[in-house]
């Protein structure tokens, strides 16, 4: 899978989070019921100073096999204390574009990324979904290196 390797200025993520893990029998139902928490409930309408309208999805604060995953939206300032705010470090990155059904383009992208041997520092995975076509959606990949 190819990759590029990009440098990105720190982020602010306002969202919905949870701790999960890849050996978690319910992995998939926790992310999944973040992404329902977010639009459903309504919850994305009301976060406060959107850079844009792009959803992201944040893997942060690796412990052993377990990490945060955080569902939603790059602010220029949180403003929203009920929800969980949670910080992308400046850095360098690689980038992975996928195009494809949302669901099924992350979690293949996912199984390639796992096990490449990248310099990853953990500090902040994410995926951002520039597009809501649920069926046709561009997706970029960010993987934290050293």
């Amino acid at each position: 899978m190819d990759y590029t390797i990009v440098t990105l200025k720190e982020k602010i993520v306002v969202g919905v989070s949870a701790i999960t893990g890849n050996n978690d029998p319910q992995m998939g139902e926790t992310i999944g019921g973040l992404w329902e928490r977010l639009y459903q409930s309504g919850i994305n309408a009301t976060i406060k100073n959107k850079v844009n309208e792009f959803a992201i999805g944040l893997y942060s604060d690796y412990v052993g096999d377990q990490y945060c995953v955080t569902a939603g939206n790059e602010v220029s300032k949180a403003e929203n204390p009920e929800l969980t705010v949670k910080i992308i470090p400046a850095g360098k990155y690689a980038k992975f574009t996928v195009y494809g059904h949302m669901e099924k383009a992350v979690a293949d992208a996912w199984e390639e990324i796992w096990p490449m041997e990248l310099d990853r520092s953990y500090v902040g995975d994410f995926e951002e979904y520039l597009s809501c076509d649920i069926e046709n959606c561009h997706i970029d990949i960010y993987i934290s290196l050293k």
